[in-house]
């Protein structure tokens, strides 16, 4: 039980790190040091679907960890 919920959690892991490299939205590296003086603007299409799947995806890694730590 314990190996497949690891096994889970690395396959989560991986996905979580594809969905985050494929948002667009980062500006360069001056917006990781808050030189990103862009436009808000609201998301569509293809950039809502990855950002929900981000959120979807690390509260399911967080709930597995979880898990993992109380087994």
């Amino acid at each position: 039980m314990q190996t497949i919920l690891t096994i889970a959690q690395m396959i989560l892991g991986v996905l979580l790190i594809v969905v985050i490299l494929l948002q667009q939205q980062g500006a360069g590296l001056g917006a990781a040091f808050g030189g990103g003086g862009g436009v808000a603007t609201t998301r569509r299409g293809s950039d809502l679907v990855l950002f929900r799947a981000t959120i979807g995806i690390s509260i399911a890694f967080f709930l597995l960890s979880l898990v993992l730590v109380i087994l």
